[in-house]
């Protein structure tokens, strides 16, 4: 698995951020950088099929199912994603790629609700209904964020195997799944990051990573230094990833990287700070979102290829 720029017909995925209303939207608006998001795996992908209300492609070892669902904003969140969850459980399990290794969610609204009557916390509790015990030994990777639209529909998205990836957590951070009673009646249920060998590579999958450290949200109100612990965040993350997977990941073999924005005038310091840093601007897509937390600004999700 590589993941790139460069668009190619064989391709497990082909994202284009500019098109957040297709199949492989998220409903995320584009803001600049990389434009495309490729993954190419080993061996070249089949055709798209229609599968009971999916799409599925797949290449070798590798699948990816995609789903979406119309929410309208005044809808409670849990039965829709509970059903979007059943029926992505439905069309994986029986296959011969039965294991989910990253999952990325969208959803309008993402914040509106007070307490547990947050669409994120109702979201989280769909899915909790509609998971296997396969899928929280240990869940996959994943992210989870608020399109600008407040009805835009439920996406999914979906990386399936042939085998089990490697689950990764954060020493930093409390793992998702064993957060304390209130950030909802019932935890999220990803892990912070997978490693997943393909061929003869492997890549590491971070998850949506934000400014918390154990289970508490830092800096608030200032986008710059969520930024800087959102790194920290991501730089054990792969510490964790070469410990557990023997390979050596590190920042200079970013393949991709993804950052959401709650707001789009924030762009211009976030890039600025990402160079200074060394983080390479073309390999970055810049995506106007919510983050799940209310009062985080910015969240990172990204590719590594191990060093070679």
């Amino acid at each position: 698995m590589r993941v790139s720029d460069r668009s190619s017909p064989d391709a497990l995925l082909d994202i284009d951020f500019a098109d957040a209303a297709g199949r492989l939207g998220s409903g995320c608006l584009w803001l600049g950088g990389a434009r495309r998001e490729v993954w190419q795996a080993a061996l070249p992908a089949g055709d798209w099929q229609a599968d009971a209300g999916l799409w599925r492609r797949e290449a070798g070892a590798l699948g990816v199912l995609a789903l979406r669902l119309p929410l309208p904003a005044s809808a409670d969140p849990a039965g829709a994603t509970e059903h979007a969850y059943r029926s992505l459980l439905a069309a994986a399990r029986p296959g011969p790629r039965p294991y989910l290794i990253r999952v990325w969610n969208y959803l309008g609204a993402i914040n509106a609700g007070e307490g547990d009557a947050e669409r994120y916390r109702r979201f989280c509790v769909g899915r909790d209904a509609a998971v296997d015990a396969m899928f929280r030994d240990p869940p996959p990777a994943a992210t989870a964020i608020g399109a600008p639209k407040a009805d835009a529909p439920l996406s999914l998205l979906a990386l399936c195997s042939a085998g089990p990836g490697i689950a990764l957590e954060n020493p930093r951070q409390t793992p998702a799944w064993q957060y304390p009673r209130e950030y909802g009646p019932v935890p999220p249920g990803f892990s912070r990051g997978a490693v997943l060998r393909d061929g003869d590579t492997a890549v590491l999958l971070a998850s949506g990573t934000a400014s918390i450290v154990g289970h508490v949200s830092l800096h608030p109100g200032d986008v710059l230094a969520q930024l800087d612990e959102s790194l920290a965040n991501l730089e054990v993350l792969l510490e964790e990833g070469r410990r557990r997977a023997g390979a050596d990941f590190h920042p200079g073999t970013l393949q991709a990287l993804r950052v959401y924005l709650r707001d789009p005038a924030a762009m211009p310091a976030v890039a600025a700070r990402l160079a200074a840093r060394g983080w390479p601007l073309p390999r970055i897509a810049f995506l106007h979102g919510d983050i799940c937390r209310r009062e985080l600004d910015i969240e990172l999700e990204g590719v590594f290829g191990e060093d070679r």
